[in-house]
């Protein structure tokens, strides 16, 4: 009895030190950014049943543990509080889901969404792991944005790559192919001017100009008009191109028939709509209004720099003031989140536990991140520092019991043996 007494204590001084580094670990990471805490988890080592049996009572089975052992030390899965910062890298999952690292050749994940990019443009968390995506296929090999997009498809979970991005990104000029007018020229025989602002065959932003004169000589029951078409630059010193044509409204100031199609743009031609109808440019007697026209096209633009928005798309944004994503952070999931194992640094691998990482999907199949996300903030620590002090103090006391029921016992060995 003295010998198992013994060992009790020297088990309970075993579990309780080993309880008393899990929550000192949680204590030491209180302010680590995404950081999961933990809980060992103890149980008796051996038990004894016992019988005691009454001739009077009835029986009443029980047991007496000999010593405890740590059975687990499980992860505690709930979320930290989000700390909002000022930047966009820093992203923070308001659920399920684990942001991927790549380490070499090694795959981790993290809570933790402090990224940043590095000086080659590469997306990175503070340790040098790079984080893993998809990468747009707006960009070709010559460093040029072929295409604006707000979101970047989502690939499968063995196509995700690390994030890096062109050091050097351009967006190309594209010349305007059409310029719209949408006014009312009014019924009185004043001259009424529009123009739009549109880009050449150089990328260099232009002006078209519209000029509007009544003809003196009218052919009731519409109303015609002259109209002459300027390109020029954007300072006016240079002419490109001039076309003059007609325009004619019916009796009610609906657009009927126009000769004026299309203009040069110093190189590129541009189509000039007027509507049709009450669709466009008008006369009639309702209030003047000389709306500015719009074209497409646009001018190049040079890499301003890249930045996170909260769908967790990255975001390319250029000089000329275009933007366009050209990745998309990957959010993993797994049917164990407790079966992760730690692998340093507040990162995590599968294991056999955990399950294979996976992808969540819509109902049209395409895969998504299954969870809300949000930037410029992120998850704390979710250690709770007053419960984790409490623990502490607990498992501390458990300790020194144990301590003294070691000492105790080797007092009675010692007196045994004197005897």
């Amino acid at each position: 009895m003295m010998t198992q007494s013994f060992y009790t204590g020297l088990s309970g001084l075993l579990s309780n030190d080993k309880a008393i580094s899990v929550v000192s670990d949680n204590i030491a990471n209180v302010s680590t950014v995404g950081f999961k805490s933990y809980n060992a988890e103890q149980s008796s080592l051996f038990e004894k049943s016992l019988a005691e049996i009454n001739t009077n009572q009835s029986s009443t089975d029980s047991t007496i543990g000999i010593g405890t052992k740590v059975s687990t030390i499980s992860m505690d899965t709930s979320y930290g509080s989000l700390e909002n910062t000022d930047r966009s890298t820093d992203l923070a999952l308001y659920g399920d889901g684990w942001f991927g690292l790549q380490n070499g050749s090694e795959t981790l994940y993290t809570r933790a969404g402090n990224f940043t990019f590095d000086q080659n443009n590469d997306l990175v968390t503070p340790d040098g792991y790079h984080v893993l995506g998809s990468l747009g296929s707006n960009v070709n090999a010559n460093g040029e944005l072929t295409e604006i997009l707000n979101d970047i498809p989502l690939g499968a979970e063995s196509s995700q790559e690390k994030l890096t991005f062109n050091k050097e990104l351009t967006y190309p000029p594209k010349p305007t192919t059409k310029a719209s007018f949408n006014a009312n020229i009014g019924t009185d025989a004043t001259v009424r001017a529009l123009s739009a602002n549109v880009i050449d065959a150089n990328g260099e932003k232009t002006a078209l100009r519209l000029k509007f004169t009544k003809k003196e000589v009218q052919n009731p029951p519409g109303s015609q008009w002259d109209i002459v078409a300027t390109t020029q630059s954007s300072d006016g010193k240079t002419i490109y191109d001039t076309k003059n044509g007609a325009i004619n409204f019916d009796e009610q100031g609906g657009l009927i028939s126009t000769t004026l199609t299309n203009i040069n743009n110093n190189g590129s031609n541009i189509d000039i709509d007027l509507g049709q109808g009450f669709g466009g440019v008008v006369s009639t007697n309702a209030k003047v209004t000389v709306n500015t026209g719009t074209a497409d096209g646009t001018v190049g633009g040079e890499l301003a720099g890249y930045t996170v928005n909260k769908n967790a798309e990255v975001i390319a944004t250029f000089t000329n003031g275009l933007q366009s994503s050209v990745g998309k952070i990957a959010v993993y999931h797994f049917q164990n989140d407790q079966g992760l194992t730690r692998a340093g640094s507040n990162t995590y691998v599968q294991s056999n536990n955990s399950g294979e990482p996976q992808f969540f999907r819509d109902a049209d199949g395409n895969y998504i991140h299954g969870t809300d996300i949000t930037n410029h903030a992120l998850e704390g620590s979710n250690v709770k520092m007053e419960v984790a002090m409490t623990e502490l103090i607990a498992l501390q006391r458990y300790y020194q019991s144990n301590a003294q029921v070691v000492t105790t016992a080797d007092e009675l060995i010692k007196k045994a043996l004197d005897m």
